[in-house]
């Protein structure tokens, strides 16, 4: 590759495509300022280094001076409408009980009984109190110790000790965060500006209605970094060009734990040199976009969609979409922009929260490592807006795909799967090549890898001791 001069220009190349808020000034509605004001800086460009995504010791480091330490992503309020219910969520190593209370609150205890340490439980479900199956120790669901058979054998246990540990509760529209280590920012000020850009979107009045969780053969940050970035689509999902600003959409950064990918559908990529009118991208749109499936004929053809004469595709698309949303929901999309209702508006919150912005049915992704270094635990929930006046329902339950087996036995994704297996076909062997390396260095652009350069920048203020628990010397602050 031809050296870049002079060094100020590093950081500041952009696709030759019709930029981002170029889109925006043609938006068929005034676009809200969270989708134009830009936000990027230039974080240099030294390469990553493979050991992070291959070695237990760094695994370790992660779960011992990050993890503790961060606000993540648990469950959905819908999972949790009465009380009693609760949800099981494990991550790193740790495992948690996340319990609705008789008071409407939310309550976060270790998932371990203190007598011999097994797990008091392993599915979700609902609970007055917790009995470990092993020898009956027995809590509230509240984490205070209730009782144990021959509690005379254990006169050295005090009963105001043996309540289970637990950790902190935030909840933001509808989203359920625990951080295990007390201290530290709010959940607010941990995920600013998400809660301003947010407020449009009302996520709290969403439910989830799919959830899919699949093993994966390579590190979590491997599979991640795979959906932090959008140019891989040219070889990888080379069937959402005709429809996808796959090199020429917005990346944005915040500070140390927010950054967004804005990727415009209802455009060509600018890797097509030469397109087959609006129609045709409307219709690709239909016929390939994952979430479109309401507007799809299972025999393939694509439903009518026109472009009227003097439109564009993206602003037919946009049109279309306001008007199902407004009929499916019950509240007025009139004045969404054409991004808003069609757009991938995909952020991240640090370590591993992927939310989906705008008012379609939003897709989530999170992140987990998983048994060995070389693997990990993606799951997808799907949100849709619960219609106006009617009650929430409860959230669809998790189905759980294993290693050996493929996102397209999940059909509820629809033409997700198919988008998930594509990017599946690359990640053992990015795993695999990482263990092989010679160089033992991962690069990046400056640009549209920018989300996972702040990511990886992040994570290593955690592992340094520039953020949680512990000082640069390695001790537990």
């Amino acid at each position: 590759m031809a050296d870049i001069e002079p060094k100020e220009r590093f950081g500041e190349d952009r696709s030759e495509g019709i930029s981002w808020n170029e889109l925006m000034e043609r938006d068929s509605r005034p676009a809200p300022e969270i989708l134009v004001d830009d936000s990027y800086e230039y974080r240099g460009s030294d390469p990553i280094p493979v050991e992070r995504y291959i070695s237990e010791d760094f695994a370790a480091l992660e779960r011992e001076r990050m993890w503790p330490y961060v606000w993540q992503f648990a469950a959905r309020e819908e999972e949790l409408i009465e009380p009693g219910d609760y949800v099981v969520f494990e991550n790193a190593g740790r495992s948690f009980l996340i319990v609705r209370q008789d008071d409407g609150s939310i309550r976060a205890m270790h998932n371990v009984c203190l007598h011999r340490g097994r797990k008091l439980r392993t599915e979700d479900g609902n609970a007055e109190k917790f009995t470990c199956p092993f020898h009956a120790f027995t809590w509230k669901k509240d984490g205070s110790f209730d009782h144990a058979p021959c509690q005379w054998d254990f006169p050295h246990l005090k009963q105001k000790d043996m309540s289970l540990p637990e950790a902190e509760v935030g909840v933001w529209q509808g989203y359920v965060f625990i951080r295990e280590m007390p201290g530290g920012p709010s959940l607010q000020e941990f995920l600013a500006p998400l809660p301003e850009h947010f407020k449009r979107w009302r996520h709290d009045e969403c439910i989830t209605v799919m959830h899919v969780a699949k093993e994966v053969p390579a590190n979590w940050k491997v599979v991640m970094e795979a959906f932090m970035e959008a140019w891989h689509t040219i070889v990888t999902h080379p069937q959402l060009l005709p429809f996808t600003g796959d090199s020429n959409g917005a990346y944005r950064t915040w500070g140390d734990n927010v950054n967004a990918n804005l990727v415009p559908f209802g455009v060509m990529s600018p890797h097509i040199q030469e397109g087959q009118g609006e129609q045709w991208i409307v219709d690709q749109f239909i016929k390939y976009n994952g979430r479109s499936s309401d507007n799809y004929d299972p025999e393939g053809d694509p439903m009518a969609i026109a472009v009227p004469e003097g439109k564009t595709a993206r602003e037919a698309l946009g049109d279309r979409m306001r008007q199902t949303y407004t009929e499916q929901t019950g509240y007025d999309h009139s004045d969404a922009t054409d991004a808003e209702v069609l757009d991938a508006l995909v952020y991240n919150v640090f370590p591993n929260f992927g939310p989906w912005g705008g008012f379609m049915p939003n897709i989530v992704y999170s992140w987990s490592p998983g048994k060995t270094v070389d693997t990990s635990v993606m799951e997808v929930r799907i949100l849709s807006r619960v219609k106006k006046g009617e009650p929430k329902p409860p959230a669809a339950p998790r189905k759980f795909l294993t290693l050996d087996q493929k996102w397209t036995e999940a059909p509820e994704l629809g033409g997700l799967g198919e988008v998930f297996e594509q990017d599946m076909d690359n990640l053992p062997y990015v795993q695999e090549g990482l263990h092989a390396s010679k160089t033992g260095e991962v690069q990046l652009g400056n640009y549209q890898e920018i989300r996972i350069r702040q990511f990886q920048d992040t994570l290593m203020k955690y592992i340094n001791g520039e953020l949680g628990g512990f000082g640069k010397d390695g001790a537990q602050a």
